[in-house]
């Protein structure tokens, strides 16, 4: 009798189907489905014939995949026993969350996360490689604090390209990420006398609470369709704001170009100092990216970035352009806070950005959120159409409005029951209040998923009316 694979080819042809290189795209999935669970330790896979006439691949390429996972440790083949999934391959176990959650997602749609499957493992493992082959030994010591000079020489060429920042390699500090940085600039902020910061309303929490632990009282100043609004922010009598202007975290709007004249302005008038997060500036779909923010006036902008949204947090490398006055005092803090960032790594982007693997990754990763993103405007469109979308044209997130008198966090634990992960909006405010929405993150979801992701939440909706 012939066995059934139709579960099967749901899950693979999605990815399998979205375009070139399908023997890698099928290697990444079955990849993809074991480390999250969906293909569990045991599991037999078909034969490389059948296999191959499920998704319309020739058997060699079946064949080609099998090969490459065994030898990665994912499957393994004996005979009479045909190709299973190891043993030893076993979903992650998630992270402690402080809320009562399910131990198991059918689907996650929170923000904050590129797909991870995307990550370019062989051109990062190229890319170590070669730099570690030439680096000196005298490199292996401890680094400089602001950073590898290689590593900040391409970083400020590529910054200088891609988002026209007025910086040069001596004044950008390599940090561990966007929190490291943001710490950094606090402690700083502290030492010459603030002791308040304006930050966004709405906003992640965790970053307010990093930036109370470091001593600053922060200051919430409402965001509406145009950005942080900057008369608020006059108001509050602070002298420093963490702003997110190219796509805002968590709305998805872009501080426009009102605004951004505006907050330049009220810098230099209250001699006061714009903290840039450049959150989600890589990818933009239906509009060019604004230049940094940085570029209007680098004298009163600390510009953040990091790889967190592009490779994946994993690589705990960002970076900071600082004024003049203020980047000594920063150095300082990185050398004793964790003597700067790991030479391998550091030498590895480097070797990544000089050689173009990292805009050949950005290029291909484009796309594929694009299609992700497309989907599901598609799919809310089928199964929600009494929402609204905000935040479309850039990012790997965008915001469901919900409709008017819906309770946001009833939908999460709805959802929640139905084991989808949500992050309703009222979680990120702090003094606010805000129409009903959901933010939802796509980029690690294919297009099918989507769809049934999105099909599910709104039963839950329904179930929270």
């Amino acid at each position: 009798m012939k066995e059934d694979w139709s579960a099967l080819r749901e899950l693979l042809l999605p990815p399998v189907s979205e375009g070139g290189q399908r023997g890698r795209r099928l290697e990444r999935a079955l990849r993809e489905a074991m480390r999250d669970g969906r293909l569990p330790a045991g599991t037999r896979l078909p034969g490389t014939r059948d296999l191959g006439a499920q998704l319309g691949l020739a058997r060699g390429t079946v064949a080609a995949a099998y090969t490459q996972l065994r030898a990665e440790g994912y499957l393994t083949a004996r005979p009479g026993s045909g190709t299973r999934v190891a043993d030893s391959v076993a979903a992650p176990v998630p992270a402690a969350e402080p809320d009562p959650s399910p131990p198991e997602w059918r689907f996650r749609l929170t923000p904050g996360l590129p797909s991870l499957a995307e990550f370019p493992r062989r051109a990062w493992l190229r890319a170590v490689a070669t730099a570690a082959e030439r680096l000196p030994d005298a490199a292996l010591g401890y680094p400089d604090a602001a950073g590898l000079p290689q590593l900040r020489a391409e970083l400020a060429a590529y910054l200088g390209r891609v988002r026209a920042l007025a910086a040069g390699a001596e004044d950008l500090v390599v940090t561990h990420g966007t929190f490291d940085a943001l710490g950094m600039v606090a402690g700083s902020l502290v030492a010459a006398g603030h002791r308040s910061i304006a930050i966004e309303d709405p906003s992640g929490t965790d970053q307010a609470e990093l930036l109370r632990d470091r001593g600053l009282e922060t200051v919430p100043v409402p965001v509406d369709g145009h950005g942080l609004r900057v008369d608020d922010l006059a108001r509050t009598g602070c002298r420093a704001v963490i702003v997110t202007p190219a796509h805002q975290y968590p709305t998805g709007v872009a501080l426009s170009a009102e605004r951004r004249r505006e907050l330049i302005a009220w810098a230099r008038e209250r001699d006061g100092l714009i903290v840039e997060d450049d959150y989600d500036a890589e990818y933009r779909y239906d509009r060019p990216a604004a230049a940094a923010l940085q570029n209007m006036d680098p004298g009163r902008v600390v510009y953040v970035g990091s790889v967190s949204k592009t490779l994946a947090p994993a690589v705990r490398l960002g970076w900071l352009a600082a004024p003049a006055a203020l980047r000594p005092d920063l150095v300082r803090r990185k050398w004793l806070a964790s003597r700067g960032c790991g030479v391998f790594e550091q030498a590895g982007f480097a070797e990544l950005l000089r050689g173009g693997g990292y805009d050949r990754h950005l290029r291909r990763t484009r796309l594929v959120y694009r299609r992700r993103r497309d989907a599901l405007v598609e799919a809310v469109a089928r199964h929600l159409p009494e929402a609204a979308l905000q935040g479309l044209d850039a990012g790997l997130h965008l915001l469901l409005v919900l409709p008017e008198g819906g309770d946001d966090a009833a939908v999460a634990r709805a959802a929640a029951r139905s084991q989808i992960r949500v992050s309703p909006l009222s979680d990120y405010l702090h003094a606010r209040e805000a129409p009903p929405a959901l933010v939802l993150g796509f980029a690690g979801l294919t297009p099918a998923r989507i769809d049934a992701a999105i099909a599910s939440l709104a039963e839950s909706v329904a179930q929270a009316a």
